[in-house]
C-alpha cells in the first residue's frame, strides 16, 4: 500500500475520497444514466457502450485527466473494438492468452476454416491433431474443451450473462477452467461492452499507463486498479483510449507483449 500511495502522489491522484463515492468527488461526473435515452440508474451498470455513450465518456475523461485529453487530441477517438458475445469470442480470447494478437488471430482463423460456424458441438468434435494444427497448445485445447462442454451441457449460459452485473459475470466465467480475471474482463469489455470494466492484468494497458503517466516502472495490477479509480465510471473507455496510445506507431519506447 505504501508503494501505491507514493505512486498516486506522483501522478496527482487522491484515493481516499474516491473509495467512498467517485461520482461525488468529481462533483457529479457524467454517467450513462445522465445521457438522454440511456439506461436508468438501476440498470446503468448493465447497459453496453454505444457510439454515443463512448463519445460522452471520452469527453468526460478528457475534462478530468489532461493526459487522457492529450491522447484524444493527438490520436482521436479510439475504436469500440467490439466483438459479438458468445462462445466463439470466448475461444478467441482464450487463444489470446499470453501470445501476440496476430498469432491468436491466425490460430482463430485456422479454427474457423475447419469448424464454421463455430459451436461448442463442432469444437468438441475436433481431435487433438486438428486443434494442434489450428494453433492450440495442449493447455488451450483443455481449456477450449472444458468451455465447450460447459456451454453444451448448460453449465454455462452465456446468454444469461447479459442480465448480470459485472462482478457476477466475472464470477460466473472464472468458475470455469481456463478463464481467469483477464479473460473475463476482456469479455466484459469487448463482448458485453460494459463501460466500467478495467483489465488491470493487461500488459499492453499497463505499458500505456506507465508511458502516459510517466512512471518509472510498469504498474502492478494493484497499482493499475488504484490509478484507474479516478476514471470511474468510464474505465473501459479509458482502457480503449490507452490501447489506442499503445498501438500508436509513433511510440518508440520498448513495448511489452500484451
Amino acid at each position: 500500500m505504501r508503494r501505491i500511495g507514493c505512486l498516486m502522489r506522483r501522478i496527482g491522484v487522491t484515493l481516499s475520497p474516491l473509495t467512498v463515492s467517485p461520482c461525488h468527488v468529481w462533483n457529479g461526473p457524467m454517467t450513462i444514466a445522465d445521457i438522454p435515452g440511456a439506461a436508468r440508474p438501476h440498470q446503468a451498470h448493465l447497459a453496453p457502450l454505444t457510439d454515443e455513450t463512448l463519445a460522452h465518456g471520452l469527453r468526460d475523461l478528457a475534462n478530468r485527466d489532461p493526459d487522457l485529453a492529450q491522447i484524444l487530441t493527438e490520436l482521436g477517438p479510439p475504436p469500440m473494438w467490439a466483438r459479438p458475445p458468445g462462445f466463439p469470442t470466448l475461444i478467441h480470447i482464450i487463444l489470446e492468452q499470453q501470445v501476440s494478437l496476430a498469432s491468436a488471430r491466425a490460430a482463430y482463423e485456422r479454427l474457423l476454416a475447419i469448424a464454421a460456424p463455430l459451436t461448442p458441438a463442432r469444437f468438441l468434435a475436433l481431435d487433438d491433431a486438428a486443434l494442434k494444427t489450428a494453433g492450440f497448445s495442449r493447455q488451450k485445447t483443455v481449456y477450449g474443451r472444458h468451455l465447450a462442454a460447459a456451454v453444451e451441457e448448460g453449465r454455462l449460459d452465456l446468454d444469461a450473462l447479459h442480465d448480470l452485473d459485472d462482478a457476477a459475470v466475472r464470477a460466473e466465467l472464472i468458475a470455469h477452467k481456463g478463464i481467469g480475471p483477464w479473460t473475463a474482463d476482456i469479455y466484459l469489455l469487448m463482448a458485453l461492452r460494459r463501460p466500467d470494466v478495467w483489465p488491470s492484468g493487461d500488459l499492453a494497458l499497463a505499458g500505456a499507463v506507465q508511458n502516459v503517466k510517466r512512471l518509472p516502472a510498469r504498474p502492478t495490477p494493484a497499482e493499475m486498479d488504484a490509478i484507474s479509480a479516478a476514471w470511474r465510471p468510464w474505465r473501459a473507455v479509458a482502457a480503449r483510449l490507452l490501447w489506442r496510445h499503445y498501438l500508436n506507431p509513433k511510440r518508440t519506447e520498448d513495448q511489452p507483449n500484451g
